[in-house]
């Protein structure tokens, strides 16, 4: 009873205007009327009672209808939930990826190079870069390639250019001879220069470096430069520019690590080649101003050089001597060649 109640407060309106029908339906069957309002009475009460069925059951049919729909949006809000829920993970995991490619870059920190392609990755290196680092042996790559390259560079762009150098002390000759040593027995024979290493090689190589940044400083004032002379010799390489760090050995053709510049041992390399600079023996080279050099520099003045610097030259070098560090200054020959 109460279902019905319920049913009949939905569909009043079609339920009376269907009982009105039927009721004038029967009401009509005893009343004489004409021919024509019979037929327009009886069309009428049909259309109403059509009228008034078909809304009952378009109306049955909705509640079901309705009943479903509201039943798949609860369904669809329970989907959409569980669907947020899912994202709200999958975007979790793909931070946690994220951060694992982060830590899987940061871990090949390293690359490795062979000497085929050291002199090609150098000179990349060198192209658009605002500073330099360097520690090793005596610099002969140094001269040949990397600072006269690099202040060309500079001085087309006119910016700039930081040089730092770390050589072993020339003044030294117990770190001279260890280190001539140390590349007699990696190669019995000369290197690309065609020498061998001596112990007067290598003084009159680090010498030679000495010089070279004192020429080139004198002829391009945005040259900032500074030496320092170690009393310690290393097996190891390093040239840092802006974009990367190459470590390398006295090998041309070993292999050789590369470390961007985007890698966080970059950074702690750098360091470390500062804080190694600033615990040799600086060399004063602002003071070379006070010992003019020509573009062909001669003896006396690089004598007079050595001595404005405080750098001792060796006991007994003869002006052939000062000749043979002059052309190693200014026409060294490229050991990777």
């Amino acid at each position: 009873m109460t279902r019905f109640a319920t049913w009949l407060g939905k569909n009043a309106d079609a339920f009376i205007a269907l009982i009105l029908a039927i009721t004038v339906a029967v009401l009509g069957v005893g009343v004489d009327l004409p021919h024509e309002d019979e037929v327009t009475n009886s069309a009428i009460l049909a259309v109403v009672g059509l009228l008034a069925t078909s809304v009952l059951r378009d109306r049955g049919r909705r509640v079901p209808v309705e009943a479903e729909v509201r039943d798949t949006l609860r369904a669809s809000s329970a989907t959409l939930d569980e669907l947020s829920g899912k994202l709200t993970h999958i975007e979790t995991f793909e931070g946690v990826l994220a951060d694992t490619k982060r830590a899987l870059d940061e871990t090949t920190i390293v690359r490795v190079i062979s000497g085929a392609q050291v002199a090609q990755v150098l000179e990349e290196a060198r192209r658009d870069t605002d500073r330099w680092i360097f520690k090793g042996g005596t610099g002969t790559y140094i001269r040949a390639k990397t600072l006269p390259e690099t202040v060309a560079a500079a001085r087309r762009d006119g910016r700039t250019l930081l040089f730092r150098l770390e050589i072993i002390d020339p003044t030294d000759v117990e770190v001279c001879e260890a280190y001539a040593r140390h590349r007699r027995s990696s190669a019995d024979g000369p290197d690309g220069t065609g020498e061998p290493w001596t112990l007067e090689r290598t003084r009159k190589e680090a010498y030679a470096t000495i010089l070279a940044a004192c020429w080139h400083k004198q002829r391009f004032g945005m040259l900032d430069i500074d030496i320092g002379l170690a009393r310690t010799m290393t097996t190891l390489r390093y040239d840092l520019s802006s974009s990367l760090i190459v470590v390398t050995r006295d090998n041309p053709r070993g292999q050789a690590l590369v470390v961007d510049s985007t890698k966080f041992y970059y950074s702690w390399l750098s360091a470390e080649l500062l804080t190694s600079l600033d615990q040799a023996r600086r060399v004063p080279v602002e003071q070379a101003r006070l010992a003019p050099l020509d573009d062909e520099p001669t003896v006396e003045e690089v004598r007079r050089l050595f001595e404005v610097i405080g750098i001792d030259m060796a006991q007994g070098y003869t002006d052939r001597d000062v000749i043979e560090i002059i052309r190693k200054a200014l026409r060294p020959k490229d050991p990777y060649e």
